[in-house]
C-alpha cells in the first residue's frame, strides 16, 4: 500500500513540476511517515521565493490531499528558511 501512495503522491506532484521548473524550483517528496505525514523538500528557486508559503498550500499540498485523501498532513522540511531579498 505505501508503494502505492508514493505513486500517486509523485503522479499529483508531476502534474505541478512543470510550473515550478519554468521558474527554476521544484519540488521533492522526502517521505511518507507511519502516521501518513507527507514530507516534501522545495528545491531550487522555490526554496527562496517569496510566493513560497502559496505555493505550497495552494498548490503542492492541494493536490497531493486530493490526490491521496488518507494523508493526514503535508509538510514541507524547508519552509522556515528566511528569504533573502536583494537589495
Amino acid at each position: 500500500m505505501q508503494e502505492s501512495m508514493i505513486e500517486r503522491i509523485e503522479a499529483a506532484l508531476d502534474q505541478l513540476r512543470p510550473f515550478l521548473e519554468a521558474d527554476g524550483g521544484n519540488v521533492r517528496l522526502v517521505e511518507v511517515t507511519d502516521d501518513l505525514i507527507v514530507r516534501l523538500e522545495l528545491m531550487g528557486a522555490c526554496k527562496s521565493c517569496s510566493m513560497r508559503m502559496m505555493t505550497f498550500k495552494a498548490g503542492l499540498e492541494e493536490a497531493v490531499r486530493r490526490a491521496v485523501p488518507e494523508v493526514k498532513a503535508v509538510e514541507a522540511i524547508n519552509m522556515n528558511q528566511e528569504v533573502v531579498t536583494p537589495a
